[in-house]
């Protein structure tokens, strides 16, 4: 008991700090005071704590210094988190707006384009936290029916139990489809102020397209440690160095 105590207090320590330090980043970010407050953020981001708005302050100090790329990484990063948030889609798209490149997304057909609304309207904490619960609450309405000694209500709690069964099933299987999603395409951020995709991973090889600091391009496939072939939302797909990109 003594060291579970113990833990509670050093924890209840660490967050006060972090809360402290995260009021102190947002006084010199109100102030002006962009450089300072970004360096008081990062020093939370390294003490290992992560956070939508965390992420979201790093990029408004980092779209305040011009540095556009570092502040959209964000931005993104932020998004994974809360892909629902308002202000951080509206700032990603202002940032947006100040890159050079403009890639059309191949447009979706009506159900293709609803399932994956649905998919992304979650992060993949999200999509589990929701599969959890919706178990528990089968769990419970399975034991009302096992115990209830009343026809009736064992009738009620079975008909409730089945429909949360398959919306179980239902939200395991997005939460598997978010999981794929993730892993197969994972996205980054150009960081090179113009970077040349080619059409093989080698330098020598023709190039494919042009791209610029700040775009966002999703990585399929890696090869060797020094390359990695990327796909854009319009389908297009090209190899570029690793030094060039950052993965989210």
């Amino acid at each position: 008991m003594k060291y579970f105590i113990i833990f509670w207090l050093v924890g209840s320590f660490c967050l006060a700090q972090v809360n402290e330090s995260f009021d102190k980043a947002n006084q010199l970010y109100n102030s002006g005071n962009y450089q300072r407050a970004l360096s008081t953020y990062t020093s939370i981001l390294d003490a290992s704590q992560h956070s939508a708005s965390l992420y979201y302050n790093i990029a408004n100090c980092h779209y305040k210094l011009n540095k556009i790329a570092l502040s959209i990484y964000y931005y993104e990063k932020a998004l994974l988190l809360d892909p629902k948030d308002e202000d951080i889609i509206t700032n990603l798209s202002f940032a947006q707006k100040m890159t050079v490149d403009a890639i059309q997304e191949i447009p979706k057909n009506g159900l293709s384009k609803l399932f994956h609304q649905t998919v992304n309207s979650m992060s993949l904490d999200g999509w589990a936290k929701r599969c959890v619960g919706v178990a528990s609450l089968f769990v419970v309405l399975f034991l009302c029916y096992f115990l209830s000694y009343s026809e009736t209500k064992k009738r009620l709690f079975f008909i409730c139990s089945g429909f949360v069964l398959i919306l179980l099933i239902s939200t395991f299987c997005l939460l598997l489809k978010k999981e794929s999603l993730e892993m197969s395409s994972r996205p980054a951020i150009i960081f090179a102020k113009e970077v040349e995709a080619k059409t093989e991973p080698n330098l020598r090889a023709e190039n494919a397209f042009t791209l610029h600091e700040g775009t966002k391009v999703f990585v399929i496939e890696k090869y060797d440690s020094d390359w990695s072939k990327i796909k854009l939302k319009n389908g297009e797909t090209g190899w570029i160095t690793n030094s060039e990109i950052k993965e989210l």
